[in-house]
């Protein structure tokens, strides 16, 4: 874990908006979310503006709480989650058949946890796209730090309107990422544009299941406080996204809901029933304890005016997240393989 103290996380509370601008900067995202009376149309037309303000708001408490790397992971019987998130990304490298060399491309890279672990892991030369300047800020510096600046890098830009040109990358992935994209057709076209004929692209996506019932309030409730604690415009269907890649012009290798069969579920270490010495900070008492924290940070001027009302989203996203999965309603990490025809 790169962050470790308070005051690390004090310090980075709010990313690159001005400290004195965070409060409005909460007030301005958070009226963009159903939970708020915000609405979808609202999210997808100001999408950068909405995803930009969450990531500077909460990047900090990711990191304190999670790591470097801002994934679930299907996790096994007797392995921490630090060891699953490794093998999580492992598995996403094998998938894609990575080989030293190869000039790869993460969509909505954070702050290049799996970047770095994946290039490592495949000797293989890995670009971070990300339209949040702080995020990559961060990355690069903990690439530094890593060792990996000459084989890492980042390009900030929005994954709508990438500026690269066709055919550049041997193979694509993204982490949880693309469920920010207002078109997941679109985004999914541009990732199509710039991998090269026959090569794959391979995703971990946030969907709901069929098990959602739309018209069940208790369902829109967790939804909504997904969508507001992750800043996500709308939450897919897997059936959705299937959809959208086959649209895009890919053809599916394959596809599965990873959370189906884990042996633990992905939702433990938010579970408040839990406890946990290894990831403290992500059980209830932990986040009780940062919350407290913060709250206290932000009273003797440490940590910005608005930084407790962000540590409460958050809050709502985690116990969201857990309905969600214990109703079996939503899944973070709907797999699928696929890959651009050699010739079209």
């Amino acid at each position: 874990m790169s962050k470790a103290g308070a005051l690390d996380l004090a310090s980075g509370l709010g990313g690159k908006i001005n400290k004195e601008e965070v409060k409005s900067a909460v007030d301005e995202y958070e009226k963009y979310h159903g939970y708020y009376g915000g609405k979808e149309e609202a999210r997808k037309s100001n999408y950068t503006d909405m995803v930009n303000k969450y990531y500077d708001l909460a990047t900090s408490f990711y990191e304190y709480g999670w790591g470097e790397s801002f994934h679930f992971a299907h996790r096994w019987n007797g392995e921490s989650l630090r060891e699953s998130i490794k093998r999580h990304e492992h598995f996403l490298a094998l998938q894609l058949g990575l080989k030293p060399g190869m000039k790869v491309l993460d969509v909505g890279c954070g702050i290049g946890g799996p970047l770095r672990e994946i290039a490592r892991f495949s000797s293989t030369s890995v670009t971070g796209l990300n339209n949040n300047e702080y995020q990559i800020t961060r990355g690069k510096e903990l690439n530094r730090l890593a060792g990996v600046s000459g084989t890492c890098d980042f390009v900030k830009a929005d994954f709508m309107k990438m500026p690269f040109d066709d055919n550049t990358f041997d193979a694509v992935y993204a982490i949880e990422a693309t469920c920010h994209a207002p078109d997941p057709v679109g985004c999914y076209k541009e990732i199509y544009r710039v991998l090269k004929p026959g090569q794959c692209f391979a995703v971990y996506e946030w969907c709901i299941t069929d098990h959602y019932d739309p018209n069940n309030a208790t369902h829109k409730r967790i939804k909504d406080e997904i969508e507001l604690g992750n800043g996500l415009p709308d939450i897919r269907s897997t059936r959705q996204c299937l959809q959208a890649v086959k649209d895009a012009g890919f053809e599916v290798a394959w596809d599965k809901d990873l959370a189906e069969d884990s042996p633990l579920p992905w939702y433990l270490p938010l579970d408040p029933s839990r406890f946990s010495l290894n990831s403290f900070r992500l059980t209830s008492v932990g986040r009780m304890i940062t919350r407290t924290m913060v709250k206290a940070l932000e009273y003797i001027g440490l940590a910005p005016q608005g930084s407790e009302r962000v540590s409460n989203f958050l809050e709502k996203a985690a116990e969201g997240l857990v309905e969600g999965g214990k109703k079996e309603i939503f899944t973070p990490m709907y797999f699928f393989l696929a890959r651009k025809p050699l010739s079209e």
